[in-house]
């Protein structure tokens, strides 16, 4: 073999340093302790215990279970040191209209008839006049409104197979629990507050940080998890922000937990207020309440009291407020470091991605781990391929704004009239003439996702599959009580959310 034909192999990262803890530092340290050997690259997370962290973000999708089995989490056991409960999806509430509400389930809606998505007979019976709500065809919508819940069953047969889960839980205990698993796995974890980022002269990368206590600490690889402060890709690099605000206008937050209602309900909720939403998030020893707004039409002061007026229970502490500004870092990855989690970039928890935007940035870090050379095409492709991600996500949330019939107040006037993504446009304009559904199998949100949302804000299309009238509809009317009752049944059989988690995954004691 010549030298010409010979591959080298590119000198490995021997010290990953990672800035910044959180939910993002340490779901990036469990990965990483994964598939990284410990005797040939090192591992070293910086956090200071004297900057808190964001750490509302309670509610994930199921895509989460991806994580957790590639890092050797134990379901039962991070469930229980999270305080967490099941999620079967998102009930959006005032968002098409005062009074109206649909939920976005973790599962599908009916059964395909011939071939035919099962949206377009219900499009049809719809136009017949039968008023049945689309939920009423999907396991996790009736299961959840009736407080049940159980783990799916593996039996492809079984009606009880058609839902996926995800996780309410404390994002703080979550991050918690990772730590303590991953400093088992030799993760050093070292305390102080950076002061210093040293640049190499020859090339901008990043050659260590300082701490206020002096110590200097070298690195070949750099994990931005700064959180909004962005210290490393933003103020020591320089990558611009990209905002989002004129399709995502909320700009603030106020949190406040509360107790308990009497029902544990298995899903989260939305409510859209006259400047933005309210979130509630039930846990097993508290629920998380959050409103996000928009401060161009009400002042912090009036959110507050909004969010404090809506609340199912008594509040259990002071609401404490949040600024953001939607959007993303025009690179995510530059030079030899990486922005994971809220450094990279922010889209508002209306569909409870946050988690899932930090766990694709760390699954694509793995895909594409560099060497020391740092190779300048698998960086393009990250960058693209998270840019992707998130302007997926991005008009999947737009949707929820835009497609409304509310006129009661100068934010919904606005967001019903702004003007929108040409991707998203594409997307409405499609369903609206034909219900078919644009998506890509490399998405986040499929075709259930996109039904659920586009019919629940009330894009209704202008006709249906012409094979619809293939099958007389008496016939498609019978096959649609008889799926109705089948899902009816099941989830009747189901036990109450409280007993599955009660028996499956309790929490020890602890006070709200």
């Amino acid at each position: 073999m010549t030298d010409r034909q010979q591959t080298r192999a590119p000198q490995a990262i021997r010290r990953v340093v990672i800035v910044g803890g959180g939910t993002a530092g340490w779901m990036t340290a469990a990965a990483l302790s994964v598939v990284l050997e410990k005797e040939r690259t090192t591992i070293e997370l910086i956090e200071s215990d004297a900057i808190g962290i964001v750490g509302v973000g309670e509610a994930t999708i199921p895509a989460i279970h991806d994580f957790n089995r590639k890092v050797g989490l134990d379901e039962q056991a991070m469930m229980r040191a999270t305080s967490a409960t099941f999620k079967l999806g998102i009930e959006f509430v005032n968002w098409a209209r005062p009074g109206d509400a649909y939920m976005h389930p973790f599962g599908h809606f009916g059964f395909d008839i011939n071939g035919v998505a099962f949206h377009h007979y219900w499009l049809d019976q719809r136009q017949r006049g039968d008023r049945t709500a689309l939920g009423d065809y999907s396991v996790p919508f009736v299961a959840g409104k009736d407080g049940r819940f159980r783990l799916p069953q593996s039996d492809p047969r079984s009606v009880l197979s058609t839902y996926s889960y995800a996780f309410h839980f404390d994002a703080s205990l979550y991050a918690k629990y990772l730590r303590e698993v991953t400093e088992q796995r030799g993760v050093v974890r070292t305390e102080g507050r950076i002061v210093d980022v040293s640049l190499r002269a020859s090339d901008g990368f990043i050659e260590a940080v300082t701490l206020e206590s002096g110590q200097r600490i070298e690195g070949d690889l750099f994990i931005d998890c700064s959180g909004f402060r962005a210290l490393l890709i933003g103020d020591a690099l320089g990558v611009e922000y990209e905002s989002w605000k004129h399709w995502l206008p909320c700009d603030r937050a106020v949190a406040v937990p509360s107790r308990n209602p009497e029902v544990l309900e298995p899903y989260t909720r939305a409510t859209a207020h006259s400047a933005g939403w309210q979130w509630r998030i039930p846990l097993q020893h508290r629920t998380g309440n959050g409103h996000v707004y928009c401060s161009d039409f009400i002042s912090d002061d009036e959110a507050a009291a909004v969010a404090l007026e809506h609340l199912e229970k008594e509040a259990i502490d002071e609401p404490r407020f949040l600024k953001f500004v939607a959007g993303k870092r025009q690179r995510m990855w530059d030079r030899n470091c990486v922005a994971i989690g809220l450094s990279g970039g922010f889209l508002e928890p209306l569909e409870s991605t946050s988690i899932y935007l930090i766990q694709a940035a760390i699954m694509k870090l793995i895909e594409r781990f560099p060497g020391q050379g740092f190779c300048a095409n698998d960086i393009a492709d990250f960058n693209t391929q998270i840019e992707r991600h998130f302007c997926q996500i991005r008009d999947f949330i737009i949707l929820h704004y835009h497609a409304t019939e509310r006129t009661d107040s100068d934010f919904w006037n606005y967001c019903r009239t702004m003007t929108i993504p040409d991707s998203l446009d594409y997307r409405m304009q499609v369903f609206r003439e034909s219900g078919r559904v644009v998506f890509s199998k490399r998405e986040l949100f499929k075709e259930t996702s996109w039904i659920a949302v586009l019919l629940g804000q009330g894009v209704i299309p202008q006709q249906t599959d012409l094979r619809v009238s293939c099958t007389p509809p008496d016939k498609i009317a019978m096959q649609m009580r008889q799926m109705r009752e089948v899902i009816r049944m099941a989830a009747a059989s189901l036990p109450t959310h409280a007993e599955t988690v009660a028996r499956y995954c309790a929490a020890p004691q602890v006070e709200a």
